[in-house]
């Protein structure tokens, strides 16, 4: 009886430890930036056509280059247009009106909330015109709830996350010379896994 008590008492923490190893391994995108990596985990069990969409962007470079075109001081950070937003032919004029040459998403509402690290679909007026703009917040936003398509949360980073350039407030959050996603991938590399299995 006493080791089914100690068995019972321990099986939380395993299960515990074991989700948090296949969180830090799977279903997770980096972003590099700047001032150094951001860890978003994803949600494809509420999300999955969007999080398979910002997997096949990344998996393909489309958005290594992008710039945060929108940056709002306490709302969120903008990015994602790989059709007009890519720092090598960055179009002042048509940066955040383009997607990329895959259609557009049906929505894809559901519970997640916004609030600090979010990552959500940028869309237009229409629910289903997601393609491949999305943005992270920096505080949380209620009022976007069930309006826009949560797909990740920032697990690690949001530091950097902070050190975005911003935006002019007087022009809805339009930034000059933009900070850009250097490298987006899929998976943490190899070699940190490794790391964080010896701590």
């Amino acid at each position: 009886m006493k080791y089914f008590a100690i068995i019972a008492l321990l099986l939380p923490i395993i299960v515990t430890a074991a989700n948090s190893t296949s969180s830090s391994t799977e279903n997770v995108i980096v972003i590099e930036l700047k001032d150094g990596p951001v860890v978003i985990e994803t949600y494809p069990d509420v999300a999955p056509k969007h999080v398979q969409r910002i997997e096949k962007l990344a998996k393909e470079g489309k958005y290594d280059g992008v710039a945060f075109h929108r940056v709002i001081d306490g709302f969120m950070a903008q990015t994602g247009d790989v059709e007009f937003g890519n720092v090598k032919d960055f179009s002042d004029f048509r940066v955040g009106t383009g997607g990329s040459d895959l259609p557009d998403l049906q929505e894809e509402f559901n519970d997640k909330k916004h609030v600090r690290g979010t990552c959500s679909m940028a869309r237009s007026s229409s629910p289903n015109s997601a393609n491949s703009q999305f943005f992270i917040c920096f505080e949380p936003a209620p009022f976007l709830d069930r309006q826009y398509t949560v797909w990740g949360q920032v697990i690690e980073g949001m530091e950097n996350v902070d050190k975005i350039k911003m935006g002019s407030s007087r022009d809805n959050g339009s930034v000059t010379d933009p900070d850009h996603m250097i490298k987006v991938s899929v998976g943490k590399p190899e070699a940190e896994d490794k790391d964080s299995e010896k701590k």
